[in-house]
């Protein structure tokens, strides 16, 4: 924090270019000035007018084109001073030292002249310039500085000379210093303070530097500011002199050997104050302000490009990066976000983002705040809906700053586009939408609040106004995590967009104790997903309540098997504890493998599938299974007795029969074979002996 900018590489926008304008009175040196810097000697012929100049941005301290442009009272008009003056980033008003009347009409005229003429909001900035210093021994300072005192936007004053080339290329330095870094938008002469915008600013960035949000930047925080400012960290020695000077000038400006936001916002005015503010603007310029202290688009918003058909995701480095400021701002360490941590969480911005639906749209503990897998499912939400606005919300949070990357575009995933899935039968997706339709009372609205894990006696209590239309969880499929976002689309049959119908898999739902419940998803069906490849669950909702038959051409299962469908779920959120979620893990599965065809989702129980599954799982199975287990478990010593046993008893018999190896090798295939016959009747009688037969 105290290395200057000509110690470090400064950030200044691309489309910044400093235009110098010089009025004044006659015969005070102005073009002999623009001359002798451009041919470093003092001009033997002087015109009234010397042409625009433009400086290249490589030759020039602050790397900006810089264009000088003069002014004759005897060649121009009016007209064409206000045009000049409107088009001016910073006014050098020169004055001759040795001409009293010059110095007067500073005030009397030309500043008056430039306030009328620019905007009040956004003054240009003034540099009063002294030509013709080598012509007298005393300076003109004791005049200039009450004038500099009364006017604000005079940034400063510098004595020159044109013919001794005195201050020449100073003087061109401070004005493009004043077009650069400002001390306008920073400062308040008057107040001897910072202005509110500024103070705004440097405290979004000492929250965002503050990585464990402790109130405090200590060694570590302060060096890795340093090092995103300026390139370089700060000498221990170097350090501690820093900490040593707000010591002394402010009480609370240190606190357990760390940087206080106090002491923060000191050190940045005395830097002002001692006319570095170059440091300041390299700070806010960093964090992404531009010269009216508002966040710049170009940081807010980077390019990215997502094509027709993909999807934006965040990626790992993104979870990580929003992991650890949900950590920072989780002090009781509930997993949970109380009001107050997610005020604070959302202090650096300039609105709040979140309203109250986003506690109907994620999952949230008993007391209603946002938990741990909710505050991501929503950072999840938004950058699938509005990745722009993701990408401005990461900016606020200062993504690219902290997790040291050149834009928060790079903590966004662009998904390849869905055709190739199909195609290759296989995605990398996280993120899969389903649209819900269904008639208006059908279940909609329950179905997506019990994916959160809310019953129907919870979803009761959810105002209309804190109503959402998203839900968004995670599900486990084949042991991979992946998001599943539910969309309730508005009922209105004639009136569904390409949004409404861009999705990876259809959920229709109906009311089985409404009659007319089921047509609605049919007719939805029919016309808009019954020749895509886009896969469709039926969804019997409330299935409490007594099933009554639906006022339509065919069953809703008979209407499933015609059009290839699973038959319709059974689901109701009418329970005491949480609804069961085996139906989402379903809807993922469907999403993320549209090409396969689930083998059973029914529970019929008269199905081939169904039957041997209920076999499968039986409970008389089930205990054959474990007595089996036991029996091999405390019968292993006597099965090995008894098949040694039965080997003794089959080396008697061939004995018996006088076979040898050798006689057997000469014997006939039937001799072979039912000697072969007899030893697997053996071992098999033994085996069933010791695992079936009952005793």
């Amino acid at each position: 924090m105290l290395r200057s900018t000509e110690e470090s590489v400064s950030f200044v926008p691309n489309s910044h270019s400093s235009r110098l304008f010089l009025p004044s009175t006659a015969k005070v040196g102005k073009t002999s000035l623009i001359m002798s810097l451009v041919s470093e000697e003092f001009p033997d012929v002087v015109p009234y007018r010397a042409e625009e100049i433009t400086i290249p941005a490589d030759v020039t301290p602050e790397r900006v084109p810089t264009h000088i442009v003069d002014y004759s009272e005897a060649e121009q008009t009016d007209e064409q001073l206000f045009q000049e003056i409107s088009k001016a980033n910073v006014i050098c008003i020169v004055y001759s030292v040795n001409n009293k009347k010059s110095i007067e009409k500073v005030t009397s005229h030309w500043i008056p002249l430039i306030t009328e003429n620019t905007d009040k909001d956004s003054r240009v900035p003034l540099i009063l310039v002294g030509n013709k210093s080598d012509l007298v021994e005393h300076s003109s300072m004791e005049t200039i500085l009450p004038i500099m005192n009364q006017y604000s936007e005079i940034e400063t004053c510098v004595e020159c000379s044109a013919k001794n080339l005195k201050n020449i290329s100073e003087l061109f330095y401070y004005a493009q210093k004043a077009v650069l870094h400002p001390t306008g938008p920073l400062y308040c002469p008057e107040k001897k303070d910072m202005k509110p915008l500024c103070v705004k600013a440097l405290t979004r960035i000492f929250k965002v530097s503050d990585l464990d949000n402790d109130g405090i930047l200590n060694d570590n925080e302060l060096n890795f500011f340093q090092r995103t400012c300026f390139n370089t960290p700060l000498e221990p020695q170097a350090l501690e002199d820093v900490k040593n000077v707000v010591r002394k000038n402010l009480s609370d400006g240190v606190c357990d050997n760390g940087l206080t936001l106090k002491g923060f916002l000191f050190l940045h005015t005395l830097f002002i104050q001692r006319g570095r503010h170059e440091t300041t603007w390299t700070v806010l310029r960093r964090f992404g302000y531009d010269d009216d202290l508002e966040l710049n688009q170009d940081y807010l918003f980077p390019p990215l490009k997502v094509p027709p058909g993909c999807t934006t995701e965040l990626n790992h480095n993104a979870y990580l990066f929003l992991q650890s400021v949900f950590d920072k701002h989780d002090k009781d360490r509930d997993c949970a976000l109380s009001p107050e941590e997610l005020g604070d969480l959302f202090d650096v911005f300039p609105y709040m983002p979140w309203g109250p639906d986003v506690n109907n749209t994620v999952c949230t503990n008993d007391q209603g705040w946002i938990t741990y897998q909710g505050y991501l499912s929503q950072w999840t939400l938004t950058t699938y809906l509005d990745v722009q606005r993701c990408l401005e919300y990461l900016g606020y949070l200062g993504y690219s700053i902290v997790a040291e990357q050149e834009s928060h575009a790079a903590g966004i995933t662009v998904t390849r586009d869905k055709k190739i899935d199909l195609q290759k039968k296989q995605t990398q997706r996280s993120v899969f939408r389903c649209n819900v339709f269904g008639d208006i009372g059908s279940g909609k609205s329950g179905f997506l609040q019990a994916f959160l894990g809310s019953n129907l006696m919870r979803q009761k209590n959810i105002r209309e106004e804190h109503r959402s239309y998203y839900a968004i969880s995670t599900t486990y499929v084949y042991g991979q995590e992946k998001y599943l976002l539910l969309h309730e689309v508005f009922p209105d049959f004639d009136y569904l967009s390409d949004a409404d119908l861009a999705c990876d898999i259809v959920c229709l739902v109906y009311d089985v104790s409404n009659p007319y419940s089921f047509e609605y998803c049919a007719k939805v069906f029919k016309q808009y997903f019954m020749d895509s490849k886009t896969p469709c669950m039926m969804i019997a909702a409330k299935s409490d309540l007594p099933e009554i038959k639906q006022m339509y051409g065919c069953s809703p299962l008979e209407f499933c098997r015609r059009h290839k469908m699973p038959p319709p779920q059974s689901f109701t959120c009418n329970t005491a504890a949480g609804p069961n979620r085996d139906i989402y893990t379903k809807l993922t599965t469907m999403a993320m493998y549209p090409h396969a065809r689930l083998r059973c989702m029914c529970t019929c129980n008269r199905c081939t599938f169904c039957l041997c599954q209920n076999f499968l799982n039986s409970e008389l199975l089930q205990t054959v299974r474990a007595k089996l287990y036991a029996v091999v478990l405390r019968r292993q010593t006597v099965l090995d007795f008894l098949i040694g046993y039965e080997y003794k008893r089959l080396e008697e018999m061939l004995k018996i029969l006088h076979v040898s190896q050798a006689d057997l090798k000469s014997s006939t295939f039937w001799l072979r074979a039912s000697v072969g016959a007899t030893v697997f009747a053996v071992l098999g009688f033994a085996m069933y002996r010791v695992l079936l037969k009952p005793r």
